[in-house]
């Protein structure tokens, strides 16, 4: 059975992703509202503006839900402002502050790498995803500046004369700060959906232990 990933699509680049993933063999559902999370295996958070997302995922009901997805332990990916978003800590926030999901346990720093003329690409070496460098498109990037425990450190960048962590797994968490949606290279996608899958494997391995038990 064909999986079905969900990309939050209130703000940012999630048509790239449905992209992405429809090249993969995936169906994707475009998340605006709560009831759209039901029925979904994984789902990812795009790069955007994250303030502006998290504002308008409060304003239509979905923080508390994308809480519950988190917490749950399900699937689930940030790039870039998604990223943030998923962080426990953020530093570097407009005034007011913004509404965090949180569950990776990681600080972040919005904007790191500085403002939109400062963007680049460069490649990074992802031992994951194999020995060929991956191409990674840094947009007004965050980096997470402090892994806390049982997070991954999935790939390295030198910004700002310090070595910084810009890819972490932790569980069921991915998290990049650059965008992979924007490049031809499916091996995020793919590592992605491979995460989806083993956790569906859990599950049915779970049932049944519960089924033979009982």
């Amino acid at each position: 059975m064909a999986l079905t990933i969900g990309v939050l699509a209130l703000q940012g680049a999630f048509i790239e992703h449905e992209a992405m993933l429809q090249r993969l063999g995936v169906r994707t559902v475009e998340v605006r509202k709560p009831e759209h999370l039901v029925g979904l295996d994984g789902l990812i958070l795009p790069g955007g503006e994250s303030t502006t997302m998290g504002l308008v995922a409060e304003r239509w009901g979905l923080v508390a839900p994308l809480k519950a997805w988190v917490r749950a332990g399900k699937p689930i990916w940030g790039t870039c402002a998604g990223m943030i978003l998923l962080a426990e800590r953020a530093i570097g926030q407009k005034a007011g502050g913004q509404p965090l999901i949180g569950g990776l346990n990681v600080t972040v720093s919005r904007n790191y790498f500085g403002r939109q003329n400062e963007s680049f690409e460069t490649f990074l070496h992802v031992p994951r995803l194999g020995e060929e460098p991956v191409r990674a498109v840094f947009i007004r990037a965050p980096a997470i500046v402090e892994v806390g425990e049982n997070v991954e450190t999935l790939a390295r960048l030198t910004g700002r004369g310090e070595e910084v962590v810009v890819a972490v797994q932790q569980a069921n968490i991915l998290a990049t700060a650059f965008h992979p949606e924007l490049t031809q290279d499916l091996r995020w996608h793919q590592l992605f959906i491979e995460m989806v899958e083993a956790e569906q494997r859990q599950d049915r391995l779970s049932l049944e232990s519960a089924e033979r038990t009982s």
